[in-house]
């Protein structure tokens, strides 16, 4: 596999980060942009809730379990071939979906639709860390991360006017023009990549380097954190502070708008500190968001949400920023992919446990199952309860990282001294 080409010019490296980036966003969209359509496809294939849910469940499993796979698959056969193999299944697979007849097919095509879309995410961020030069890995790390935020946010958007003006199947369709052309410009423009001339390195040998070890590990804890505020936003925003159904809409949007401007100052940030810094800060941050989402909305209403999402979203990016460029320095080239998936995989694994786990904190702090129609009174008080459990998970995480940064920068070039 190959390292980056010193005699590639700017322009052909910024235009190989263009695809990588179109990459990325296709694959967050497909994750955000079904949710809106779910009412919809209750009524067409007349089936309940619980089954229609299957359309986003089924992509979200087939990206989880494929995410490693993906990985090692870039490795054993190079990552040029492998993300356009992702993007041939992703955008053939948005196409049958736009087409399915029936509610299984759908599920289906949404399964597939995540393998692909695993193949998408791994390998972009492996392929970006191949092509960025060695002192701004840490802004191509922050470019991905504002391309996974960006998609992830356009896709509620996208989604309801796409759903107003053409009906369910736009929702899916929309992606292939979008997969296609990515596929087209992959071709063109991403260098080409070698396979790994022997055989790929185990999953437990690369396990052996603590540093590596630790950022997954970090990972994995402050995905948790951050799927809490998916889960406890709604119930905050309707219950106790009041809002309409649009107004929590645009208040959740500010997040993932912050998430996506963030994205390039982290990794300059990253290209000048040093990870080291640029994760302390942003484990730091998200403390403190955590800690404002557990007393300030209580305490000031509104402005107390969007002060913690304010600091907390920030924070995310530089730690993201910062945590993946530590992960994948020292990486060798023919590791690249596997360890790109095991961050994938990390996250994945954090959402779900953010999704249950602290889900179910907020349930017994609230004392009932029925979230929909509890008190006010009940509601902050969960909420308290889990996002104090969070702060006390990032200044954990806060603890482990200052302690164990000498490991965790080993192999590091840009590290700040």
């Amino acid at each position: 596999m190959n390292d980056p080409d010193p005699h590639e010019t700017p322009t052909a490296q910024r235009a190989a980060q263009a695809v990588l980036l179109l990459s990325m966003l296709l694959a967050s969209l497909g994750t955000s942009i079904a949710n809106v359509g779910l009412p919809a496809l209750s009524d067409a294939f007349n089936a309940p809730f619980p089954r229609v849910k299957l359309v986003v469940v089924a992509y979200l499993v087939g990206l989880t379990i494929t995410v490693l796979v993906a990985g090692r698959l870039g490795d054993r056969f190079g990552l040029k071939p492998m993300l356009l193999l992702g993007l041939a299944l992703f955008t053939t697979s948005a196409a049958l979906c736009g087409v399915a007849g029936s509610l299984p097919l759908l599920i289906a095509a949404r399964a597939a639709q995540g393998i692909g879309a695993a193949f998408l995410m791994t390998l972009s961020l492996a392929l970006a860390r191949q092509i960025a030069p060695p002192d701004r890995v840490g802004r191509a790390m922050g470019l991905i991360a504002s391309a996974s935020a960006l998609g992830t946010a356009l896709g509620p958007a996208l989604g309801g006017v796409l759903l107003a003006g053409f009906g369910w199947q736009a929702l899916f369709l929309v992606q292939v023009p979008g997969g296609a052309l990515a596929a087209l410009f992959a071709v063109v423009l991403l260098p080409a990549t070698t396979p790994s001339s022997g055989t790929p390195r185990s999953v437990v040998s690369l396990s052996r380097n603590s540093g590596q070890m630790l950022g997954l590990g970090l990972n994995l804890t402050v995905s948790t954190v951050m799927m809490a505020t998916l889960v406890v936003g709604p119930f905050l925003l309707t219950g106790p502070l009041g809002l309409t159904a649009i107004s929590v809409g645009m208040v959740m949007a500010v997040g993932p708008i912050i998430s996506t401007l963030a994205g390039l100052p982290s990794g300059r940030l990253v290209d000048r500190w040093g990870s080291a810094p640029t994760v302390t800060l942003g484990l730091l941050l998200l403390a403190s968001g955590a800690l404002g989402f557990a007393l300030l909305p209580e305490r000031i209403g509104l402005t107390g949400y969007i002060l913690a999402v304010v600091a907390l979203t920030p924070g995310y990016q530089l730690f993201q920023s910062g945590n993946t460029t530590a992960t994948l320095s020292g990486v060798p080239p023919d590791a690249r992919g596997t360890v790109s998936g095991l961050l994938g995989l990390s996250r994945n694994l954090g959402l779900v446990l953010g999704a249950w786990g602290l889900g179910a904190v907020f349930s017994m702090a609230a004392g009932t199952a029925e979230l929909g129609s509890a008190a006010p009174e009940a509601i902050l008080r969960g909420t308290r309860d889990v996002f104090l459990v969070a702060a006390l998970l990032m200044a954990g995480a806060l603890v482990l990282w200052r302690r164990s940064v000498p490991s965790a920068r080993q192999g590091e070039p840009n590290a700040a001294p």
